[in-house]
């Protein structure tokens, strides 16, 4: 059945119940009917906001823990865009600063729509991983897989499938002999005090198959 059909029929349902809704209800109650199924989901991390609602003299803070009490680490401009946030919790969001993660107030930032489309990649999505080194990202159709022990190699890129799950940051890249899943998980590197939403293995075919791990990210 439709969703046009389904809306429709929604009265008849109300009055053979018997249910006394007031008009304004009524209403409600038809345009939720009515709404696709993503409409309330606004996103999953890791995603890209902008700042808002900070003065052009002033600054938004990154704090060590989630508290407005806690140390300042770094800041943010005012007018900062595409910034990343890997996690949330209680009201504060996870970034990214030097080489090290802190918190901001997500009360000062807006999120984007224009960052996890179907079967697409953000611009800025890239991959790396520490033993044995290795790094990967998307270029103009191409996967360029690089490292110590392996020549940056271009190799046409043949499908980036996602889920079904709407702006779901979830992704496989299939390439010529490489294939690379993407899922949305707190990662770290091994290296910094940094920490990342996406976590990546990367599947090597051909006569020297090997498994690679890592972590991504979308921050530009």
């Amino acid at each position: 059945m439709g969703r046009d059909a389904k809306t429709a029929i929604l009265p008849e349902i109300l009055l053979t119940r018997s249910f006394m809704l007031k008009p304004a209800l009524l209403s409600l109650a038809l345009a939720l009917a009515a709404l696709p199924a993503h409409a309330t989901q606004e996103y999953i991390l890791p995603t890209l906001f902008d700042v808002t609602g900070v003065a052009g003299d002033d600054v938004l803070n990154i704090r060590d823990t989630p508290s407005a009490k806690a140390a300042i680490i770094g800041t943010l401009a005012p007018d900062q865009t595409r910034i990343e946030v890997v996690e949330a919790r209680n009201g504060w969001a996870r970034v990214n600063t030097a080489e090290q993660s802190g918190w901001v107030n997500m009360r000062y930032l807006s999120y984007r729509t224009d960052v996890w489309e179907a079967e697409k990649l953000p611009a800025s999505f890239r991959c790396h991983g520490t033993e044995p080194f290795w790094g990967l990202s998307v270029e103009q159709g191409q996967a360029v897989l690089e490292g110590p022990d392996m020549a940056a190699t271009p190799r046409p890129l043949q499908a980036v499938l996602g889920g079904d799950i709407f702006r779901d940051p979830t992704r496989a890249l299939l390439a010529q002999g490489l294939t690379a899943s993407v899922v949305p998980q707190i990662c770290s590197d091994g290296m910094s005090d940094k920490l990342y939403g996406l976590r990546a293995s990367v599947i090597l075919t051909g006569d020297q198959p090997r498994l690679l791990q890592g972590c991504c990210t979308i921050q530009p």
